[in-house]
Order: C-alpha cells, then structure tokens, then sequence
C-alpha cells in the first residue's frame, strides 16, 4: 500500500487568515490614505473635510523652511548616494568575483553591520565619534551629516548589486578575457553594462534610505542642516496642519515612486 502523503501546510487556508491580512491592509494604509486625502482640503482643519483644493501645495512650495530643507535632504541624499553606490560596487565586486577566502563572512558581516544594529545604537555611536573628531580638528560642517548617511546606505546599495553579480553568467567575461581583452576593459565593456540594473537599483534604494531617515539625521545634524523629514518632524510639535500633509504626501509619492522603480529594475535579467 502506497504511502499516503499528507497535503503541504498552507498558511491561507487557516482560519480566520482572510481576515487578519485585510486587517493588516486597513490599519497599515488606512491612515496614509486619509492623510493623502486631507492635503487637498480646502479648509485648514486636518478632521473636516470641505472642498478640493491644491492651496496647500501651492503655500508649501512658497514656504522658504521647506524648500531650503527639500534643497539639504536632496543634496545630503544625492551626496550620500553617490558615494555609497561607488563603495557598494566595489565591495560586491569584490565579494562575487574572487575565489572563496578566509574571513570572507566576516566581510559580509561588516558591510551588512549598519542593517544589523538598531539605529539608536548607530545614531548615538556615530554622534559620539563626530563630537571627538570635531573637537580634535575643529572641522564643521555638513559633510559630517553625508558621511553619517553614506555609512548606512551602503549595505543598502550592496544587497541589489551583489545579487546582480551573483545572477550573472560568467561566459561573456570569460569569452571577452578569452579574446585577449585586458580586465579593465572586461569591467568597462561586459561586466559593468551587465551590472548597471543592479546598480541603479541600489542607487534608488540607497536614495530613499537616506531622504526618509529622521533618528540619525537629528542627531547628527547642526544649525542650517535640517533635513525635511526633520522639518516635518519639527513642525508636527506645533500641530498637524494640511501644509504638513502636502509635504508628506510629495515625500511619499517619491518613496514610492523610487522604491517601485527598484523592484521592477532589480527584476530586470537581461
């Protein structure tokens, strides 16, 4: 008699799973959606709701605290990712593209660390170091602030990368150092086209990492280097107002934007 196999576990045929996943949904997107909603308010309450309108957008756009903080979160974000994306590539290249050594995990537990420790921890490590550094050098200013960033977005920017380099097949390198290409131009001509979905993933990602970051950044910061995560932060103590709301909603319609770009990029294989 044949041996009877029992049916694998599926979680979605659980009682009640239905539920609790749409559940999740409400609770999850429930408050984002209203908040969206509320920006196009005519009236300055954020609770009643009167008439569409797109006056808030227009005074956070004229509003000077908000453009000068968009202006430093994009020039700290650009700053940060560039680096980090420049870093990131080497070090999956690195990873991927030699034979197995030893202390090669520890390699990746070093890169990955920024993803391992809260980031508090990392916040209060990195302020503490900075303080001394400035106090032995007497250097200000923010690139302080791009460095902090560029530290965290790193594993951020690898991950994409190295999972590029790790799906890729070999024999076109090969057969290039096969016809006497020197590797310089293998990297140029093959392998960096090749990798430049990877890339630009972990640029995005990278990206909205550091333009959505509040605990490091509020930390790290000085004076004139308020990031708009931190300005919406800042202004959230006086009151929510719909002008809050516009910026929120612009911040997040990036995010997601970007974050969408990532994964159908990173999904690209050829």
């Amino acid at each position: 008699m044949a041996e009877r196999k029992g049916r694998p576990f599926n979680l979605k045929s659980q009682p009640g799973f239905t539920q609790i996943a749409w559940a999740c949904v409400v609770f999850l997107y429930a408050p984002i959606l209203v908040l969206i909603a509320f920006s196009f308010n005519e009236n300055r309450s954020v609770v009643r709701w009167t008439e569409f309108s797109f006056d808030w957008y227009v005074s956070a756009f004229q509003n000077d605290g908000i453009r000068n903080a968009a202006i430093v979160s994009l020039k700290v974000a650009t700053s940060a990712t560039l680096i980090a994306t420049t870093f990131a590539t080497m070090a999956a290249l690195a990873t991927t593209r030699t034979a197995p050594f030893r202390g090669q995990g520890l390699a990746f537990g070093i890169i990955n660390q920024p993803l391992m420790v809260p980031e508090i921890v990392t916040a209060v490590v990195t302020l503490s170091f900075f303080a001394l550094v400035k106090q032995v050098t007497g250097l200000t200013g923010i690139g302080y602030l791009i460095l902090a960033h560029t530290v965290f977005c790193i594993p951020f920017a690898y991950m994409p990368i190295r999972a590029r380099l790790e799906d890729m097949n070999l024999t076109l390198e090969q057969a290039a150092a096969d016809l006497y290409a020197t590797p310089f131009r293998v990297f140029r001509r093959v392998t960096l086209p090749l990798m430049a979905p990877g890339i630009l993933a972990g640029a995005m990602l990278a990206f909205v990492v550091s333009l959505d970051d509040v605990i490091i950044t509020l930390m790290i910061s000085g004076p004139g280097e308020t990031t708009l995560p931190i300005y919406i932060f800042g202004q959230i103590r006086r009151g929510i107002t719909p002008e809050i709301n516009a910026v929120s909603t612009v911040l997040l319609g990036v995010s997601v934007l970007l974050v969408s770009s990532f994964f159908l990029i990173g999904r690209k294989k050829a």
